[in-house]
């Protein structure tokens, strides 16, 4: 398998890389707009490569999502998305890209955080009166509030329970709204990223938590995502497929 990786000399890019180079992976290509000496493997931008590769996995910035999808489109190649924070116009795009090629897109590329988006919807769906709260802890560099993770847990949740709903904080001072489950932000020095939702019945309390120790993880859920896209039909694929393919395999 050969990668492009795009968003190269960032903390993931990097995390990717060596991922790589332990998985004996090929790179293709790293771009990156932050590179000061330019070859056929280090690029400014991903029209810039003019090799060939399997797959590009993107961890740089969500403002590149036209340059990427359309550079995808018209080299043919799959893409996987894991920058976060697009804005409605750019989701559309890469909607639109996945009509032509194969996109994987998810805001956390940890099967962990994908198993508790699971297990967060089924509790929501078996305690339907509960209070539900989810809370997310990032470094302070962080920056798109709240995570696209906790907005995931956040509709995975509401889309559980009928009438249910997101706020990001609270809205103002009193009680909340039955059917309102609250999203919280905290900014806390070099925090990898933990997330937590917690269901409570008044007379229990469920706690579900995933931690991200080390970024490395979400390096092996890239891998494995540009694994699983090769060789795909045109569509957009998510974590939920890439669990239902390791499932059936074994991982």
């Amino acid at each position: 398998m050969r990668i492009i990786i795009t968003g190269a000399t960032g903390r993931m890019g990097r995390a990717l890389a060596a991922a790589a180079n332990e998985a004996g992976v090929e790179i293709a290509a790293f771009v990156s707009p932050e590179f000061t000496e330019t070859d056929s493997t280090h690029c400014l931008h991903a029209a810039d490569f003019k090799g060939e590769a399997d797959v590009l996995i993107d961890f740089s910035h969500h403002l590149a999502t036209e340059e990427l999808t359309a550079f995808c489109e018209a080299r043919g190649i799959p893409a996987v998305i894991c920058a976060t924070g697009q804005t409605p116009e750019e989701n559309a795009r890469i909607e639109t890209a996945a009509e032509k090629i194969a996109v994987f897109r998810s805001a956390n590329m940890s099967l962990g955080v994908a198993f508790l988006r699971e297990i967060a919807a089924k509790a929501a769906a078996l305690f339907p009166d509960a209070d539900i709260e989810i809370t997310e802890i990032h470094h302070n560099r962080k920056l798109d509030v709240p995570s696209g993770t906790a907005l995931a847990l956040g509709r995975a949740v509401t889309e559980a329970r009928q009438g249910a709903y997101l706020t990001v904080g609270r809205r103002d001072n009193g009680r909340r709204d039955p059917n309102e489950v609250g999203v919280h932000a905290l900014r806390l020095g070099n925090q990898v990223g933990t997330h937590t939702v917690y269901v409570d019945t008044g007379r229990e309390t469920l706690t579900l938590t995933h931690t991200a120790n080390d970024r490395a993880l979400f390096a092996d859920g890239a891998l494995k995502a540009a694994a699983f896209l090769i060789g795909k039909a045109p569509g957009l694929y998510g974590m939920e497929d890439l669990m239902a393919a390791l499932g059936k395999t074994g991982g």
